[in-house]
């Protein structure tokens, strides 16, 4: 049985986000697993009301801001994946990790 692990990275700062995924894949290809990706999501724009008092009704303008998503899949090499979930990111990158095990075909479930 191999695994999957999935990484989906988020961030305000586009450019931040780009250099650490590109980073991550050189790394990853280096070491000789497969990996997919970096997939991107279409931007979030968020819009975010801000009250002068804790009565809703007199405002400061809204803070919008937009948030930029990447996502890579690594196949395999398991010890590669671990060493990614200990690696560090910088603190305006958001990082969720996934393990998906998947069987080989015919595989009979108990």
């Amino acid at each position: 049985m191999t695994f999957v692990t999935k990484l989906t990275f988020q961030s305000g700062d586009k450019t931040v986000l780009d250099r650490v995924v590109g980073d991550l894949k050189q790394f990853v290809e280096k070491k000789g697993a497969e990996c997919r990706g970096p997939h991107a999501d279409q931007p979030k724009r968020t819009n975010v009301p801000q009250y002068r008092t804790l009565q809703p009704g007199d405002e400061f303008s809204s803070w919008s801001y937009t948030v930029y998503t990447r996502r890579i899949e690594i196949h395999g090499a398991d010890h590669i994946a671990r060493e990614v979930g200990h690696k560090e990111f910088p603190d305006s990158v958001h990082v969720e990790i996934e393990v998906e095990q998947k069987k080989p075909l015919g595989h009979r479930r108990n």
